[in-house]
């Protein structure tokens, strides 16, 4: 493997990914995958249905183990941790955005963004407050922080779900269909947020879309077909933030 380069947060190394293995059903979904993605990029993963998208996202967020293969978050090697060390390097380095929020409908908006620190700790302090609080307000709900999340609208809760992503300042933040379950309008806004976290955090996104919209809003496209990269360019025709004259309300 290459010298460690603190510019990268992550890297595959030959991934594959086999399901039913040594079976007569044994059938390999990832075909040896490698990919690089550095600090502070902003990235689509695409493709058809049955790609391979969603194993490799599970697999980057240590979630589930290749086959075969290396991958390494911010140059820390993930080959043999123990589970333990997996679930620890998985709460520091990584955060989770999904499509339906997995919001705790009966915690409010800050407490919600506060778990991740929560589960860390163990119990409630200030500190954890006060951080959750400034991200609260980064994504504009301070109005709704002590609103039940059930109480939110599904673009409100979106933003509650990037806000707890990044409670723990993570390396790299993991998007699958972030924007799939919000009207044109709330995928705007909830994508311009991601963007703007991405550029004010330097926080790398790599984020799952059936979207080509919004694909095309980032700044590297990677294409899945059958298991394999297919195609892994930059969008030189991206974007920027406020290019569609969309704002975060």
């Amino acid at each position: 493997m290459a010298e460690y380069d603190d510019a990268i947060t992550l890297r595959l190394e030959g991934i594959r990914k086999a399901y039913g293995v040594g079976t007569p059903a044994e059938t390999e979904v990832l075909h040896g995958i490698d990919l690089i993605l550095k600090r502070g990029e902003f990235a689509a993963l695409i493709g058809p249905s049955g790609s391979g998208k969603s194993t490799l996202l599970n697999i980057i967020g240590l979630l589930d183990q290749p086959n075969q293969g290396k991958l390494f978050i911010t140059g820390q090697s993930t080959e043999l941790l123990k589970d333990i060390e997996l679930t620890r390097l998985r709460a520091s380095e990584i955060g989770f955005i999904f499509q339906f929020h997995n919001l705790l409908p009966a915690f409010t908006a800050l407490e919600n963004v506060m778990l991740p620190r929560l589960a860390e700790l163990g119990h409630p302090n200030e500190e954890m407050r006060l951080i959750a609080a400034e991200l609260i307000e980064k994504v504009g709900l301070t109005p709704w922080k002590e609103h039940k999340s059930n109480d939110l609208s599904g673009g409100q809760q979106q933003r509650v779900a990037i806000a707890r992503a990044l409670v723990m300042n993570p390396a790299l933040v993991l998007a699958d269909e972030p924007t799939g379950n919000l009207d044109t309008k709330s995928a705007d806004s909830v994508f311009d947020l991601m963007r703007e976290m991405n550029k004010t955090n330097g926080t790398t996104f790599l984020i799952v879309t059936h979207d080509p919209r919004l694909a095309q809003r980032c700044d590297r496209i990677i294409e899945m077909v059958d298991g394999n990269i297919a195609s892994d360019k930059e969008n030189l025709n991206v974007l920027k933030i406020g290019d569609n004259n969309t704002h975060i309300s």
